[in-house]
């Protein structure tokens, strides 16, 4: 027992050619389960009725009807199942919803342009493409290609066709680019908003650490953005984006339409162990002012930027009620993050072990949820967090550079 916790401490255990024959054969495993699950499948429906993609279905849908001349179709429940029953030609697959903001319309035609096998394939692999691309700029080396391939969101996201890639590459990208091209890392993350729940945190964060010109670029790409659709689609179509937040907002998260066992937020644990809404929120509520608090002294300090970074991107995605298993791609930019501040300036104890276990709770979290009520996705995450606060105040104490000073504040 003792040699164990001793492996753990240290992270021995997790050598260069474990590291890399574990991505080997999950990657392997993962390749012939998605390649027996197409070739069961019927047509491009799945043998559980859904489509191939699920997820992506309303994305095509919703280019569909763009094309069509109707986007606003895409935010009224009935139009939209309608158009993605046209798609699978009038068969019957489950529901799935369109909510997001008007300019990620764009996507959505670009992919419907084509048939949905095709598109479904070229918005993998693309968003796949950024997404290792980014992991690979943040933390060089060829094993970061492997370790990020194999990460199990991947495998997650490819499932449900799912914009998760582009979410880590646009977070991490703006990360990774902050302090040599802050102009075009708040462009990324301007262009973030189209799944706004990750972004409430990034102003706080970008306001602490005194970053302007960031700020001033994330607000005119929103505008921007904004503005474009308002031209190309009109107003109804934000006013029908309007009106659809009521039932995303009631019936997908607060009455678990997606699953609670899906949602890897404190709002949904509290939830599924049966507390009442106005509790659940409370929960979450306190839970993101803490956050806030924590990283706005974190990115105030002269602490390491990977450690702000591994930070921001964590509590991006513990700050929101709706964060789905698929979203922890986003949990590859924060393992990365840290990763690189370790290899610079070596790792404390635990830290190897903990980011190992990191890496592998996206494959874990749905199934133990489910089973046990056990949210395991989010206490990963509030562990990590802890871990990498912790890591920042040690680092603190030993320079002596951390606190700023009365000149900064």
């Amino acid at each position: 027992m003792t040699h164990i916790r001793q492996g753990l401490r240290s992270g021995r255990w997790l050598t260069a050619a474990r590291a890399r024959g574990y991505s080997l054969i999950l990657l392997g495993l993962s390749a012939l389960a998605m390649a027996g699950w197409i070739a069961v499948s019927d047509g491009l429906i799945d043998r559980n009725g859904k489509p191939l993609g699920t997820d992506f279905s309303s994305v095509y849908a919703a280019g569909s009807l763009t094309w069509q001349g109707r986007p606003a179709a895409a935010y009224a429940p009935a139009m939209q199942h309608a158009a993605q029953r046209a798609v699978f030609d009038g068969r019957e697959v489950p529901f799935f919803g369109w909510h997001y903001p008007p300019f990620f319309f764009a996507v959505a035609v670009l992919v419907a342009a084509v048939p949905y096998a095709w598109g479904l394939l070229i918005w993998l692999a693309a968003s796949l493409a950024v997404y290792l691309a980014t992991l690979r700029a943040i933390l060089p080396g060829r094993e970061t290609l492997l370790g990020a391939a194999a990460f199990p969101a991947v495998f997650v996201n490819i499932g449900h066709g799912q914009n998760g890639f582009l979410t880590a590459a646009l977070l991490g990208g703006a990360l990774h680019l902050l302090d040599r091209r802050p102009w075009l890392a708040g462009l990324l993350i301007g262009c973030l908003a189209y799944k706004p729940q990750f972004g409430v945190l990034i102003p706080i964060a970008l306001l602490a650490g005194g970053r302007w010109g960031t700020i001033g670029a994330a607000a005119a790409t929103v505008a921007a953005l904004v503005g474009l659709s308002f031209i190309t689609l009109g107003g109804g179509v934000w006013h029908a984006f309007a009106d659809s937040l009521t039932f995303t907002q009631s019936v997908v998260l607060e009455q678990g339409g997606t699953g609670w066992e899906k949602i890897q937020s404190a709002f949904s644990a509290a939830r599924m162990w049966g507390a009442s809404i106005h509790l659940a929120y409370a929960v979450q509520l306190a839970l993101a002012l803490m956050l806030a608090a924590s990283l706005a002294w974190l990115w105030h300090s002269e602490a390491a930027f990977e450690l702000k970074a591994s930070a921001l991107a964590t509590a991006s995605l513990l700050a929101t009620p709706y964060v789905l298993d698929y979203d922890l791609v986003v949990l590859a930019v924060a393992i990365a993050f840290m990763v690189r501040h370790g290899i610079g300036s070596g790792f404390r104890d635990y830290e190897i072990s903990l980011l190992a276990a990191a890496w592998t709770v996206p494959l874990l979290s749905r199934a133990v949820a489910g089973i046990t009520g056990i949210p395991l996705g989010l206490l990963m995450l509030l562990t990590l967090y802890v871990f990498t606060l912790r890591r920042a105040a040690l680092d603190c104490a030993l320079s002596a550079v951390c606190v700023p000073s009365i000149a900064q504040a």
